[in-house]
């Protein structure tokens, strides 16, 4: 479970992403496209092409959590 704090950072990407990448394409991407740590801590937001999709990339101090959501009705 994600208990965030009232420090949480949040990144959101700007550009649409390979929904095909799990945890560790995703992670490599934060590394080197957006140059951060994927295990500082901060919740990384990605959308799908459609933006019908969205996929949360977070440490939570035991591993990484990969959350992913069909946003039904709504597109961002």
């Amino acid at each position: 479970m994600i208990s965030p704090t009232g420090g949480l950072r949040v990144y959101v990407a700007t550009r649409p992403t390979d929904f095909r990448k799990g945890m560790d394409g995703l992670a490599l991407l934060v590394q080197e496209t957006m140059e951060l740590d994927p295990f500082s801590g901060a919740a990384f937001v990605f959308r799908a092409k459609r933006a019908d999709r969205i996929k949360v990339l977070v440490w939570d101090q035991t591993g990484i959590v990969l959350i992913h959501k069909r946003l039904c009705g709504c597109r961002l």
